[in-house]
Order: structure tokens, then C-alpha cells, then sequence
């Protein structure tokens, strides 16, 4: 079985960096910001000159490029999943971590050459693995540049989200509601609010019902507890309302299982998904509701996939 050391310098450097990351989210239960986890491996693993150097054409860093490149790979697998600037550890790539580094890679590069010759149509065509001179799979290394810059852009976004004060927080979800369709005629002002930062309407009046009743949290730090979900819970009037629990941050396992036990409906918003849906209905919005979290979109070549 072959070591990293008999691995050439741009595998031996997937490798590791890639077996640091399932560690990485092994340990933060399955899921974390692509952003988080390539700051933690900076920190974590021990890197040359070589896999220290600046790309001049793009201006990454040579690890980090690597690190995107070969996650293309455990994605193939089913070993990774990213969604919206997430990462996510499947139990088949939990269960392939008892391989080791080298074997771990082996077998995702061997799922994404299955993959390439199945979907390409020129399969005989072999793919050159070391960065940065990549020329015969310009597909793979356009897909990994552009979850590079999608992962940066989201992550400015998160950081813009971030600095806001709660007030500023919620704000932005009622001007999200806005833009989905909604009518937002009570917004809490600062102090008490009996539990309820937002309630949204279908209607200018109310009358349309369901109605909702919206609690946000800006957490981006800590998760929010069951105990938060379970005193929204408590305000909901079965059948005439739901509610809708909005954070910046994200939702621990128990208040996600108690929100879909609930006998109500308790819709959860994460700090992803509301950027997801803050770019969907972006251009729904007025330029006020805009500029309390503006965007600016910028478009690449696309992917067959």
C-alpha cells in the first residue's frame, strides 16, 4: 500500500488536505463552511514552500487550489457533498476514512474517472493531475475554480451578515418576507417583544390564513437551541398560523428534530439558506430592502453537469 511520500507532490497534498478536512467535519458533526475548514487546515497541517506558493494567473494558493481540484473527486464518490458554501461528510465518506489518506484518494479519483468516462465524450483523453498546469481537464478545473469563488462570495456575504446588529438582522428578514410576497405590518421595535420579532401576512389585511409568526436569532457563532424553537411552539395558534424561525448562524441537531415533530408548522432558516433565498428573490426586492444586504452578480461560463 503506498504512503503519501510515494504519492506525487499534488496527490500527496490532496491527500492529506482532504483527509484533514473529513476530520474536520467529522468532528463538527458532519458539516461545515468550505471557508472554515480550508482556514482550519491553513492552521492544522504543515505545508512547504511548493504548496505555500501564489498562483500568478488566478492568485491562489497552490494547496488550496489542490484542496478544491481533488474534493471534485470525493464528491464523485459520494464521499462529499457541498451545497451553498457547505461542506458535508456523508456516512460513506465517514466509513472510507478507515482507508487512510492515500487509499481515500485512490478510490475517489478512481469514482470521479468512472464519472468522467461516462459523461465525456472523449473518455480515452487522460486527465494531467498536477496543478497548476492542467490542460486536459480544463472541465474539472473550471468547476474547481468556480466553487472557489462561489465559496469566497458566500463567505463575504456571511461576514457582511455577521457585523449587523440584531435590529439590522431582522430588518433583513422582513425584507426578505417582502420579497417572497408577503406583507410585514408588524416588525418589532427594540425592547420586549413577547417572542415575536415579525408576524407576515398573505394579504394587505390578514385575512388569508395560514399567518406567520417569525422569530429570528442572529447567532452566527452558536447554534440555537430546542429551547428557543420550543417557546416559538408556544405562541402558534394550530391552524390559523405557523411559525418561521429565522438565524444567522445555524439550528442544533435537537431543535431541527423537535421543529419536524412538532404537531405546528415550524419552518427553520439557517444563515445559508437565508442567503440562498436573499440571492433568489434579490431582484424582487425594492432598492431600500436592496441595500440593507446589496449584491452584484457576476456571471462565468457555465458546466454541462
Amino acid at each position: 500500500m503506498k504512503s503519501i511520500n510515494d504519492l506525487s507532490p499534488s496527490k500527496a497534498t490532496a491527500a492529506k488536505c482532504m483527509y484533514e478536512a473529513f476530520r474536520i467535519l467529522q468532528a463538527e458533526n458532519g458539516e461545515l463552511s468550505g471557508k472554515e475548514i480550508i482556514d482550519r487546515i491553513r492552521k492544522q497541517v504543515e505545508f512547504s514552500d511548493w504548496e505555500k506558493e501564489i498562483y500568478e494567473k488566478t492568485g491562489y494558493v497552490r494547496w488550496e487550489s489542490i484542496t478544491q481540484f481533488y474534493s471534485i473527486d470525493y464528491s464523485k464518490a459520494g464521499y462529499l457533498r457541498k451545497s451553498k458554501g457547505i461542506w458535508y461528510l456523508t456516512p460513506e465518506g465517514e466509513e472510507a476514512m478507515k482507508k487512510g489518506a492515500t487509499e481515500l484518494l485512490k478510490t475517489a479519483s478512481s469514482a470521479y474517472r468512472k464519472w468522467a468516462a461516462e459523461n465525456k465524450t472523449n473518455p480515452q483523453k487522460p486527465r494531467n493531475e498536477e496543478l497548476p498546469e492542467i490542460e486536459e481537464d480544463q472541465q474539472q478545473v473550471q468547476q474547481a475554480t468556480l466553487l472557489q469563488l462561489n465559496e469566497q462570495a458566500i463567505s463575504g456575504i456571511k461576514a457582511f451578515i455577521t457585523q449587523k446588529n440584531p435590529y439590522e438582522f431582522q430588518d433583513l428578514v422582513a425584507a426578505l418576507l417582502r420579497a417572497m410576497g408577503y406583507h410585514t405590518p408588524f416588525i418589532s421595535p427594540k425592547g420586549k417583544d413577547g417572542g415575536v420579532d415579525i408576524i407576515a401576512y398573505q394579504d394587505p389585511l390578514g385575512i388569508q390564513t395560514p399567518r406567520i409568526k417569525v422569530q429570528v436569532k442572529h447567532y452566527p457563532q452558536n447554534p440555537v437551541a430546542a429551547e428557543a424553537i420550543r417557546s416559538l411552539k408556544g405562541l402558534i395558534n394550530s391552524g390559523e398560523e405557523v411559525g418561521l424561525f429565522v438565524t444567522s448562524g445555524r439550528f442544533s441537531n435537537e431543535a431541527e428534530r423537535f421543529a419536524r415533530e412538532a404537531n405546528v408548522h415550524i419552518k427553520l432558516i439557517n444563515g445559508e439558506e437565508l442567503v440562498s433565498l436573499w440571492q433568489h428573490y434579490y431582484n424582487d426586492m425594492n432598492d431600500e430592502d436592496k441595500s440593507l444586504l446589496p449584491l452584484h452578480p457576476v456571471f462565468f461560463l457555465g458546466s454541462s453537469e
